[in-house]
């Protein structure tokens, strides 16, 4: 048989179990697990020695686009995802302006058809305005979710009281994800700090109650109306804690950040380049995290890319923004993790795949199976490399995870059959398209 792409001797890691197979690959989707010696295709990739895995996704990214192109765009956010090894990103609506209707959502639509390397899927403001249309509006084209921000946000782009929650929730079906820092907590507590104060202060004024709060209040209105809810960027002992017993009704999303740096250190080495949202946080809530991580409640790994240029970051605390770099080294940082030990490359498989596929309600992505689509993310676990600034794609040209050494690296990343990336270049044009979810 005649095929577009084939990938040989590749370790394939299969829902099933690892395992040695030759991929063949046609219009887009896996067509084969069982390409034979005699089969051809358009382009074939030799993959002994590397590790063969279901597309990456990083379920939460902040492309900044619309907005300011010198900070983020969806081609530079796209770039440095496809770099690092992710096949698909869900970008999130607080741009400028945010994506909060049709009209903006159809405006997006046109730039990701422009300039997206690789697939994406886009969230949905909720506002007091549109609550009534959000049944419409998650099932527009490319929708992944509707972001409610519970805290930490500006403009209309906040819900904090336990009515309009309610309201968001019974407007529409599909799982609706939350920023849940408790925001009365963090006003009543903000006038204990001053400018110019030290970055450890972040993860003391936005404490575990305040994380905690919001969660709790989110979970109890998630129960009484029904509707399925996603924590995103879990951060404390206490909410794994909880959610474990509400699993029912809420999934669980933890960041790359909260299972590798540790306060109060990162502040003082780091500074601003430590501060988002939720904070990092102690020893002891990571190894929540990780302990989340290696039982299985936790569903998703993301990185929560939030660049800002350097100018911003180095204003006093807490003028400083909060928001890190993280889509392209979220892979090879948890491949690190892997090699380490710390966890499978299976299960890191069901976070960074399987696991949003499932949540997400991606109907062809996060497997390799035969029919899905040919996503694939190609890794050199044996590959040991170091971490730069002058790496990283997106305009600000930043990480906080410069001069980290791993062990593990991002060969090639491949979207519905074309090449995108291939040992450390860029081979494609913007051949992206939105994601398809479940109805």
């Amino acid at each position: 048989m005649h095929y577009d792409l084939i990938v040989r001797r590749g370790i394939c890691v299969f829902p099933w179990g690892e395992a040695q197979a030759d991929l063949g690959i046609k219009d887009g989707r896996i067509a084969s697990l069982a390409v034979t010696a005699q089969d051809s295709a358009a382009q074939e990739i030799d993959a002994t020695g590397l590790h063969v895995l279901p597309g990456m996704i990083d379920a939460h990214v902040h492309l900044r686009d619309p907005g300011n192109a010198a900070i983020e765009s969806i081609a530079t956010g796209t770039r440095a995802a496809a770099l690092g090894g992710i096949t698909l990103v869900f970008d999130m609506p607080n741009t400028s302006p945010s994506i909060t209707s049709s009209e903006t959502i159809a405006d997006k639509r046109r730039t990701v058809a422009d300039n997206a390397l690789i697939d994406m899927g886009l969230y949905v403001g909720a506002t007091r305005v549109n609550t009534p249309q959000l049944g419409a509006l998650e099932q527009e084209e490319g929708v992944c979710a509707i972001k409610v921000f519970a805290g930490s946000s500006t403009g209309d782009l906040m819900i904090e009281d336990d009515a309009g929650i309610e309201a968001v929730l019974r407007h529409g079906h599909r799982r609706v994800a939350f920023h849940s820092e408790d925001e009365y907590r963090l006003q009543d507590r903000k006038a204990l700090f001053e400018t110019g104060m030290p970055h450890v202060n972040h993860m003391i004024w936005r404490d575990e109650e305040c994380a905690f709060l919001g969660t709790r209040r989110i979970t109890a209105l998630a129960r009484k109306t029904g509707r399925p809810v996603h924590i995103l960027h879990t951060s404390t002992a206490e909410e794994l804690d909880w959610l474990a017993a509400h699993r029912s009704h809420v999934s669980v999303e933890v960041l790359v950040n909260h299972l590798t740096q540790i306060g109060p250190d990162c502040y003082e080495t780091l500074g601003a380049y430590a501060v988002m949202n939720p904070p990092i946080r102690d020893q002891r809530h990571y190894d929540a995290c990780w302990a989340a991580v290696r039982d299985g409640r936790v569903d998703v790994v993301s990185s929560d890319h939030a660049p800002h240029p350097r100018e911003a970051k180095e204003k006093p605390w807490p003028q400083c923004p909060a928001g890190l770099t993280g889509v392209q080294t979220i892979l090879p940082v948890m491949l690190d993790h892997v090699n380490a030990g710390r966890l499978s490359l299976t299960r890191l498989v069901d976070l960074m795949a399987a696991g949003p596929a499932r949540i997400y309600g991606l109907q062809t992505k996060g497997r390799l199976a035969v029919g899905f689509d040919a996503d694939l993310t190609l890794i050199d676990l044996r590959a040991e490399r170091e971490i730069r600034n002058d790496w990283i794609a997106s305009p600000v040209g930043w990480t906080p995870f410069d001069g980290k050494r791993v062990k593990g690296w991002p060969v090639g990343t491949i979207v519905r059959g074309n090449i995108v990336m291939r040992d450390d270049e860029i081979v494609s044009g913007p051949i992206g398209q939105l994601a398809r979810f479940a109805p």
